[in-house]
């Protein structure tokens, strides 16, 4: 028999491993120690070369069906030099609430994953299913050499789990409002329109790009995308950067530049997006350079059976329906949602990314409580 865990002791300890993306591994062999403790067969996934190198964590206890998983990322982005009245890896509780960095994003997350597990595992020493977690070291980087690896390794070692849950901070202000079932997709793109220089005073001696470049933008933006769709709002096409880097008013530039992301939902691809881009591109600028960097595509998570274990189990606990919802930012579900259902419910994240970034210790509880019944629905 195994015993329960305090989660507030677990997201304090966890914040005193520094680990701004890529985490260097200490926290996850803390982790891995608590998982193994606990009856878990737990592997360490490095992947990548220097500075690339990627700690990555799988951690199984049981081997039959259903298997649920837990995922997130024990990686934080960096703290910054001023501002923190409370040390940014102390890790430190004043008054009911825990500091640091990751306290929302998302340690305090993972360790109401294990709070939970050892919780249940107290009261049910051997359940039916399997419970496990998948943890990396590089989901606020890149994201090269993190949970798209590892989901690689677990479909080679027949570990891929029958829905996971992505602990990311999911509320905006209460605990129980919103569980995300999808994400927008996303595609970074850069445009070079190439002219020729010369003086301002004889334009028919020069080839003006920035003049290309504007109609390329204008009916690029001219109309909405999209109305949205049953589950998503409208796609949303915002350019983030025009440059053309001339310091002179009498000199037309040789080149002209801009970027520009799209946040698509699944009326859309990045490939669509990209051929629409180029065509209207090209239609302006025949021999302009188009490079576009799609990283995640738009997905969902009908409402199901397990979805519908997650909403039940945080309106036992919180007294609240929570919202399905598919808004924000991109997170590793994306890569997740390929393999297998998932859903993303987490703490309040107000203060994610933030100087003094903190959680409520009474969040954290409720969300081990959350996760403890959704283990009673799933695996019991």
């Amino acid at each position: 028999m195994t015993h329960a865990l305090d989660v507030t002791a677990l997201a304090s300890d966890l914040i005193r491993h520094p680990s701004v993306s890529p985490d260097p591994g200490e926290s996850q062999i803390a982790l891995g120690e608590t998982l193994s403790a606990m009856g878990f067969e737990v592997f360490h996934l490095p992947f990548g070369e220097g500075a690339e190198r990627t700690p990555n964590l799988f951690a199984r206890r049981g081997k039959g069906g259903p298997h649920l998983c837990f995922a997130g990322h024990t990686d934080v982005v960096p703290p910054g030099q001023q501002g923190w009245q409370h040390g940014p890896f102390a890790g430190s509780v004043e008054q009911g609430i825990l500091y640091g960095r990751g306290a929302c994003d998302m340690k305090g997350g993972i360790a109401a994953f294990v709070a939970a597990v050892s919780s249940f595992l107290e009261n049910t020493p051997e359940p039916q299913g399997s419970i496990s977690l998948l943890i990396t070291g590089d989901e606020e980087g890149p994201a090269r050499f993190g949970t798209v690896k590892v989901l690689e390794w677990m479909k080679d070692h027949d570990q891929i789990p029958d829905f996971c849950v992505v602990g990311e901070p999911t509320n905006p202000t209460v605990m129980g409002e919103v569980i995300k079932i999808g994400r927008r997709g996303s595609i970074n793109v850069r445009i070079t329109v190439k002219g020729r220089q010369g003086h301002v005073a004889y334009p028919h001696r020069a080839d003006n790009p920035v003049h290309r470049l504007i109609r390329i933008l204008s009916e690029l933006t001219e109309k909405p995308l999209d109305e949205g769709s049953e589950w998503f709002e409208p796609s949303s096409l915002q350019v983030t950067s025009v440059d053309v880097g001339n310091t002179a008013t009498n000199v037309i530039p040789a080149e002209a530049k801009a970027a520009l992301n799209i946040r698509f939902n699944d009326l859309h691809t990045g490939a669509s997006l990209r051929e629409w881009i180029e065509t209207v591109c090209h239609r302006h600028a025949p021999d302009c350079q188009i490079e576009a960097s799609i990283s995640g595509e738009s997905f969902l998570t009908q409402p199901g059976p397990e979805l519908n274990a997650l909403k039940a189990s945080v309106q036992d606990v919180t007294g609240r329906e929570p919202r399905l919802d598919t808004g924000g930012g991109t997170s590793d579900a994306r890569f997740i949602a390929l393999y297998c259902p998932v859903a993303e419910f987490g703490l309040v994240g107000a203060s994610m990314h933030q100087i003094d970034e903190h959680v409520a210790v009474s969040d954290l509880d409720t969300l081990k409580r959350v996760y403890e019944r959704l283990l009673e629905r799933t695996v019991a």
